[in-house]
């Protein structure tokens, strides 16, 4: 079953990602100053936000295609997991992303800080999202 296989990796991929971006990512740029603080992690969102995406989406349609073939519905349950991601991004992470693209790298603050320390928490979701997705998709290719 090639597309479990490719689920349970795009799976692994998005967690890495996002665990790469809880881990090392977000403690190195809260060591930087507010302004540069800001100022890194709004090209490091953008192109995280694209790479997600696409990887939550992709393990959603495997999890979802090799369900619909095997008829095992852990296969469903992963894609779902991972495909969480997206209202979970949409409905509780963007407000805080909105707050942050909207200040300019001048302005940036302690507050600006809160939110993007805050941002990392909501992120560390996603994290888990994804982890709970590759050990479904696991479990159900044992």
């Amino acid at each position: 079953m090639l597309t479990a296989h490719l689920a349970l990796t795009v799976a692994a991929l998005f967690t890495g990602a996002a665990f790469y971006i809880n881990f090392a990512e977000q403690p190195a740029r809260l060591l930087l100053d507010d302004r540069a603080l800001l100022a890194q992690w709004k090209p490091s969102y953008q192109r995280g936000y694209t790479m997600q995406a696409s990887l939550a989406v992709l393990g959603f349609v495997l999890g979802a295609a090799t369900w619909w073939t095997s008829g095992n519905v852990a296969w469903l349950a992963g894609g779902l997991a991972m495909l969480a991601n997206w209202p979970f991004t949409m409905l509780v992470i963007m407000p805080t992303n909105a707050q942050l693209n909207a200040t300019p790298p001048d302005a940036a603050g302690p507050a600006t800080r809160a939110l993007i320390q805050k941002w990392g928490g909501l992120h560390a979701v996603r994290t888990a999202l994804g982890a709970l997705a590759t050990a479904i998709f696991l479990w159900a290719l044992s």
